[in-house]
């Protein structure tokens, strides 16, 4: 099992798609659902959490999750020292602090998410000015300390975002290239669907965008090299064999999260939702969790074996009108039709050795929600 456990509610950035819409005037998307007793720091203690994974027969995962988790370095270092080997460790960040991880850290964490937008100029409007440099500064710094695990580069893509160029700057960039890269839609989040020109963005500029990228993407294979780009990779396998997906980043049932107060989540951004609550880290057993489902609308999708619902927080508190869903999954949609034109060719490149099927693989529900 997977679990994101959130450390701490301070940020030391105030990127426009999540803390900077809190001084706009919106209305919140889930106000009445919310538990404001929540503590904004993690309170159980280590030994609490290492008794709860204890009770997990499989090798559990746990993914340090925040705000920005660096800022409890202390915290990290209280789980990990003393806990049991098989328990891997990932990491959730916006990359600031990354120069100053403790040694004792690095060495037990096996993968990294690191929150960059694109280029220079796109990663630095959506989270701050000179964000952009301070991050690959750091992560030179930790290939220089040795880090030998995974990186995965975290966008967040919305209308000032051109896909292609921002996944092709991250990939194929001369100073850290990523390996790794997943995108996320900022979309049917908050209540800002009326203030937004998602509509156009995803008509004119994001699907023909992944459109290119999917062709960039098979071009590549022709090459011999298959990029990590996550949301087309799992997907295309299961295109190529026929294989289906329930909710693909695992949330409710594969992947959960672990509040402030020890309770027991469905997802981080399901934080303090009482209703939702799947157990606590005190007396749950890992194996007996509560499962959360999606909508009736999801689970009749004519695509829905394919997209697994994308994302659980919007199908069950609903934050963007009728029309505005209807978008989002007319992405998906586009996804799913474009990976499909591009299987034939993929099919033929995998029989003729140019690539292998094993290098669509990824591992399930580490972080990635695979849908944008």
């Amino acid at each position: 099992m997977h679990y994101h456990v959130i450390l701490t509610d301070e940020c030391n950035l105030s990127c426009r798609y999540c803390r900077g819409k809190t001084f706009e005037d919106l209305e919140p998307s889930t106000i009445d659902e919310i538990d404001l007793s929540m503590p904004s720091e993690f309170v159980p203690e280590p030994e609490d959490l290492h008794a709860f994974l204890a009770r997990d027969p499989e090798d559990p995962v746990v993914i340090f999750y925040g705000g920005e988790p660096l800022l409890r370095q202390d915290l990290i270092r209280s789980i990990i020292e003393g806990s049991d080997p098989r328990v891997r460790y990932y990491l959730y960040t916006n990359g600031l602090l990354l120069n100053s991880l403790d040694p004792r850290i690095i060495e037990r964490l096996t993968l990294i998410h690191v929150s960059i937008d694109g280029g220079e100029a796109l990663t630095d409007f959506y989270r701050g000015p000179g964000t952009y440099k301070r991050i690959i500064a750091n992560m030179k710094a930790v290939d220089k300390m040795g880090f030998r695990g995974g990186i995965i580069a975290r966008m967040t893509v919305g209308e000032e975002t051109d896909i292609q160029d921002a996944v092709l700057h991250l990939a194929e960039n001369q100073v850290f290239p990523f390996h790794s890269i997943h995108w996320q839609l900022d979309a049917n989040f908050s209540r800002d669907y009326e203030t937004r020109k998602f509509r156009d963005w995803v008509r004119k500029r994001y699907n023909p965008g992944i459109t290119e990228l999917v062709g960039t993407w098979v071009s590549r294979m022709r090459d011999g090299e298959v990029k990590r780009w996550y949301p087309f990779m799992e997907t295309t396998r299961d295109l190529l064999n026929g294989g289906t997906s329930a909710l693909r980043c695992g949330a409710g049932y594969a992947n959960y999260s672990i509040m402030p107060d020890g309770s027991i989540g469905p997802c981080p951004v399901m934080i303090g939702m009482k209703e939702y609550t799947c157990g606590h880290i005190s007396y749950s057993d890992p194996r007996a969790l509560r499962k959360i489902e999606g909508t009736d609308k999801c689970r009749t999708c004519d695509i829905t074996k394919f997209c697994g619902g994308r994302c659980l927080y919007s199908q069950l508190l609903e934050p963007w009108p009728a029309e505005g869903d209807d978008l989002v999954c007319e992405s998906v949609l586009h996804l799913y039709r474009t990976l499909k034109g591009v299987v034939p060719e993929v099919r033929s490149l995998i029989r003729s050795g140019k690539i292998q099927e094993s290098e669509l693989v990824t591992e399930r529900f580490n972080g990635c929600e695979i849908i944008p």
